[in-house]
């Protein structure tokens, strides 16, 4: 038998038991359990519940979002035009900054985001964001989307590309090296370490409630006539336990045990209690999968950057610029030609606190360059000649 087929069969053996005899126990061989890599769930445990996955999702997206957009024509920034006032306010129910950081949520949760734009004949007025679990993409026969298929309240919406090419659906996704229509989301990759992160505040909540420590075992040394308890017994014995020896009010209390019952301590070896660091370490890679210097999380055990200055910057520099870059450059594809194709967004990093030391730096490194004219030195920093 091949090495393949050996592990095969060892793979389809049922788990192991041991034979249990009454009074014994049955051993069965565990399995550990991971959130289901669909959106529902991803959102749920990943941001919903998880404390660090929230705080690195709300932290990049109020980032992103709160950078102001800028728009050129050729080399020409255009103060006023009907693209920058749909982006400060895509429909009447959202402001710029909030639909924004809806957008860049989305994607970091999911790894997709869909625009739909409400179109008129003078070009698109409303934008308005789908969510991505109602979202399907339908491929053609190329394999390249042709359209996509929004499903809500029991009745599915095509939306297909119109005569001239215009596609209402933006889909923005971040890479994915095993999927042709669908991004990869930070927190499928780091799905594991917010398993372990959940279940390590669980463990902690069981241990408080158990007045921060394992439990121990009642024995019962009954009369030869009655060597267990009543059924009734049993059940009033496990009530009162559960009412007045559990929870952070009974901390420490006493235990009064009757006849017969007796009291052994049960307690955890140095690794069953080492889960307070593989929780560190779950919200370092959780960090890591979106990004995040673990410093800004206020995650101990870092000391990769020397403070937070430093990390704030790498921050900035590393994961939100590039995520501006991606969303400013999809943005200007599919929305320039609807306002004559001329067209380019970007987006104004002096406006961004974090950068300011750097930028003053620049500055000073420009200025102080005394072979470069006043012209030269505007153009090297990103400004364009005086008017």
């Amino acid at each position: 038998m091949s090495l393949f087929d050996r592990l095969w069969s060892r793979l389809r053996r049922p788990p192991a038991r041991k034979s249990a005899s009454p009074g014994q126990l049955t051993l069965l061989q565990p399995f550990a359990r991971f959130t289901p890599r669909h959106y529902a769930a991803l959102a749920r445990e990943g941001y919903q519940v998880n404390p660090v996955g929230h705080g690195a999702v709300r932290l990049i997206a109020e980032a992103a979002a709160s950078v102001p957009w800028l728009l050129y024509q050729d080399t020409e920034e255009l103060k006023d035009h009907p693209l920058l006032k749909l982006l400060s306010r895509p429909n009447p129910l959202q402001g710029g900054a909030v639909f924004l950081e809806s957008l860049y949520g989305q994607l970091l949760v999911a790894g997709n985001a869909y625009l739909e734009a409400a179109t008129m004949p003078d070009g698109p007025r409303e934008l308005h964001l789908l969510r991505p679990d109602r979202v399907t993409v339908v491929a053609g026969t190329d394999g390249w989307p042709e359209a996509y298929d929004y499903a809500v309240g029991g009745q599915v919406t095509r939306y297909i590309r119109d005569a001239e090419g215009f596609c209402p659906i933006l889909h923005l996704k971040l890479f994915h090296p095993l999927d042709d229509h669908y991004g990869l989301s930070p927190l499928e990759a780091a799905a594991a370490a917010v398993d372990i992160h959940n279940q390590g505040a669980v463990w902690t909540k069981a241990l408080l409630d158990n007045a921060a420590r394992p439990s121990g075992a009642l024995i019962y040394q009954g009369p030869d006539a009655a060597p267990n308890l009543s059924e009734e017994q049993y059940d009033r014995l496990k009530n009162e336990l559960d009412g007045q020896y559990q929870g952070a009010m009974n901390a420490g209390r006493p235990l009064l045990l009757e006849g017969g019952l007796s009291w052994t301590e049960m307690s955890h070896s140095p690794q069953d209690m080492d889960f307070i660091n593989a929780r560190h370490v779950a919200a370092r890679e959780i960090a890591l999968a979106f990004g995040v210097p673990p410093m800004l999380l206020g995650i101990p055990g870092d000391n990769t950057y020397a403070n937070y200055r430093e990390a704030n910057l790498a921050l900035w520099r590393q994961t939100v610029i590039p995520l501006l870059v991606k969303t400013a450059d999809a943005l200007s594809a599919w929305l320039s030609p609807r306002y004559g194709g001329d067209v380019t967004l970007g987006f104004d990093l002096d406006a961004v606190p974090a950068l300011s030391a750097e930028r003053e730096a620049l500055w000073a490194r420009v200025n102080a360059a005394s072979f470069l004219s006043d012209e030269e030195k505007r153009a090297a920093i990103g400004y364009g000649p005086r008017s």
